[in-house]
């Protein structure tokens, strides 16, 4: 059987490389212009491979232990992560609206400078983008401060 320790400095390790492919998937989908069908997809890909080294370990290591852990660090451990995934879920009903209204009008193949988002996307666009935005901006602060959290214990249960 693998020791508990191994087990946690693996998830500590997938945990800790999802950040970069957080940060590199924001900086991409930020700096390039226009959104393209091929500039979505590569951006998508950095954001997946992120929630996937972070979800996957909470989902079959940190998720099946909580129940016998829970109290102090590991308390505010899981609330900060639950609040993270909160967040992205209400960013993801921005997500949704904006796609769609891209995909209507061929803007991830076909874009026009001239064609604006919130003109195509009716008068709720704005709220959807702030939803957007509000929903990463939130999962990002709630998924740091996790970590920072995680980081300690990791500490004190396998360090000290």
């Amino acid at each position: 059987m693998v020791s508990d320790g191994l087990v946690a400095t693996v998830v500590l390790v997938s945990v800790t490389l999802s950040l970069p492919c957080f940060l590199y998937g924001a900086y991409y989908i930020i700096e390039t212009e226009p959104v393209t069908w091929d500039v979505l997809v590569h951006h998508l890909k950095f954001v997946t491979t992120g929630l996937v080294l972070t979800t996957v370990p909470m989902l079959l290591w940190m998720l099946p232990r909580l129940p016998d852990q829970l109290g102090g660090l590991s308390a505010v451990h899981a609330y900060l992560g639950l609040q993270a995934y909160a967040l992205l879920a209400f960013g993801g009903t921005g997500i949704v609206r904006i796609f769609r209204a891209k995909r209507q009008h061929d803007l991830y193949n076909d874009y026009d400078e001239d064609v604006l988002l919130d003109e195509i996307g009716g008068e709720t666009m704005s709220h959807w983008r702030s939803r957007l935005r509000i929903g990463v901006f939130g999962y990002v602060v709630f998924w740091i401060l996790a970590y920072l959290v995680g980081v300690v214990r990791y500490g004190l249960r396998y360090v000290a």
